[in-house]
């Protein structure tokens, strides 16, 4: 059976062990490991940066999700933004994120949370679905970005 909850620090070598898989396999990229543990640290360090939720089966977590907040001041409340979202290969199109998507989708109505927002690739079509098929929609605006 699987279980959704609030991440812990407990959970924090496997969240940093799944970004570093989900770099590798979407962007072949190649993390570096002690940045992407302090990364992850922080967010337990500082709750102002967001907040991480876990799947689990039998005691053993097989996705992740962090959520960061961006303020609205049209809506005066916080949107949720998903980043890093990570399900282990073999629990790939189960539903696991799905079953997040619920639960933090509740939680944050719970919280008087404006909205939600992701972003994918764009040739993620396979993930793309999954979204629309929850009810969100990519319809008003398109992304840009300067990273360093």
């Amino acid at each position: 059976m699987i279980s959704i909850r609030r991440a812990s620090i407990k959970d924090a070598e496997i969240i940093m062990t799944f970004q570093l898989s989900m770099a590798l396999e979407t962007e072949a990229l190649k993390l570096d490991e002690n940045t992407v543990r302090q990364g992850v640290n922080a967010v337990f360090s500082d709750n102002s940066k967001g907040e991480y939720f876990v799947a689990e089966e039998n005691g053993s977590v097989i996705a992740s999700l962090l959520i960061t907040y961006e303020w609205s001041d049209w809506r005066n409340t916080n949107v949720w933004w998903f980043q890093s979202v990570y399900v282990i290969p073999g629990f790939r199109r189960k539903g696991v994120f799905t079953m997040m998507y619920g639960y933090v989708k509740n939680e944050a109505e719970n919280r008087g949370v404006g909205g939600l927002r992701l972003y994918v690739e764009c040739n993620n079509k396979v993930a793309r679905g999954t979204y629309e098929a929850l009810g969100m929609s990519s319809e008003h605006y398109t992304m840009y970005e300067w990273l360093k």
